[in-house]
């Protein structure tokens, strides 16, 4: 990333965790980000991956034993929390967590986590029910309180088969708030208050059939996600989705247009921010049928009148807020956009053309072209969608 200071020193620190494994790809990433990346492993952590893997991955030593032989410096952990710009931890056990909240220091890991002075993210990662221990919810506090950054585990299916909050979220959401920190962005959003929009909108024909689109979620989950890491009071208002929601969020579940329409119109007045990423549709049926319709009995065509328009509405009512729309397109995507921009009074809209794969419904990247005041476009790479989210972010606290 051009953004990232020159000569980046990450320490990443690898827990025993079952989610170690995923480290790996995070610690590839963050090396082809440009980042200069050392993996500090607990003893447990090198029983489910190896340190050569990491070796070789990152091209560094691995540092497993506070009194191993020095290897470039004579107290080793002092020099590198010297150079370090960030200590990642990922996974970071509820043991380490501990340990870190009471300042023990009994290994290499915990050990630099006390010497660094560059910001500290401890990625959570643990049984659901663990993870709501009072006594681990109070260590997290705990770390919070003394300056460590927090990213929040995902919902999601465990190594043990349960559902729940716990999960290590995934490489590309660690190494996109790790970059945004290296980037200098840290708690640039502290406070502030943001409503995001997400999913797709159902328009009931009877009670089991709909009109509805393709929209999968992740786009506004990741927006959702990334303002929250920036310390964003996030409300998430989401029509269905297929993927779950981010934690640590306020979430609002609508289904039709007009329901999102009410949510995000209640809210309006007090939020400083709203990104609208929900696929809403543009049209309903004008008389839903009270009971299921009959095969052969329905109507061959379907009366359908006009949802209202979210962003119109919010562009005429707007005050001091920043209005971030989104326009999935086909064709010419970005004429489209700014003909959006000017007709509903946004600050900035986010195209993309859903007719390409790697950027439609459902893709976990995307390809996206950010248009703000003056017809100005900026056109981004091909992306993980994360990385997306927090470049709209950037440009929102530009405005801001």
């Amino acid at each position: 990333m051009s953004d990232r200071p020159a000569d980046t020193v990450v320490l990443l620190g690898v827990t025993g965790g079952i989610a170690a494994y995923k480290a790996v790809e995070v610690s590839s990433r963050l090396r082809r980000a440009g980042a200069e990346v050392h993996v500090i492993m607990t003893a447990a952590a090198t029983r489910l991956v190896t340190p050569l893997t990491f070796g070789s991955i990152t091209g560094q030593p691995v540092y497993t034993d506070l009194l191993q032989e020095p290897r470039r410096e004579a107290v080793e952990h002092i020099a590198l929390a010297r150079r370090a710009h960030l200590l990642l931890i990922a996974p970071a056990t509820a043991d380490v967590i501990g340990k870190l909240a009471a300042g023990i220091a009994d290994d290499f890991l915990t050990t630099e986590a006390l010497a660094v002075t560059c910001p500290v993210l401890v990625c959570p990662a643990m049984n659901a029910d663990m993870y709501a221990h009072r006594a681990v919810q109070r260590n997290l506090q705990t770390l919070r309180d003394l300056g460590y950054l927090v990213l929040e585990p995902d919902h999601g299916r465990l190594a043990t088969g349960a559902v729940g909050p716990g999960r290590l979220p995934d490489p590309e959401a660690i190494v996109a708030r790790a970059m945004a920190l290296l980037a200098g962005h840290g708690q640039d959003l502290a406070g502030v208050p943001i409503l995001v929009t997400a999913g797709g909108t159902r328009e009931p024909i009877d009670p089991v059939r709909f009109i509805s689109n393709h929209s999968s979620g992740k786009m506004g989950f990741a927006l959702a996600a990334a303002a929250r890491d920036r310390g964003a009071k996030v409300t998430l208002v989401t029509a269905p989705a297929t993927v779950s929601p981010p934690p640590g969020v306020e979430v609002v579940p609508v289904q039709t247009a007009q329901e999102m329409y009410d949510a995000v119109l209640e809210r309006f007045a007090d939020v400083r921010v709203v990104l609208k990423a929900a696929a809403v549709a543009d049209y309903r049926v004008a008389r839903p049928a009270p009971g299921k319709l009959k095969k052969g009995q329905a109507p061959t065509t379907l009366e359908l009148e006009l949802n209202p328009d979210i962003l119109a509405e919010l562009g005429h009512r707007k005050g001091r807020q920043v209005l971030v729309g989104f326009a999935a397109e086909t064709g010419n995507p970005v004429a489209e956009a700014l003909r959006k921009l000017r007709r509903k009074g946004l600050d900035l809209i986010v195209a993309n053309d859903v007719s390409d794969p790697d950027s439609g419904f459902g893709a976990d990247t995307n390809r996206v072209w950010i248009c703000g005041p003056g017809d100005a476009v900026e056109e981004l790479p091909l992306l993980g969608k994360r990385e997306v989210a927090d470049r709209v972010l950037d440009r929102v606290v530009s405005l801001l």
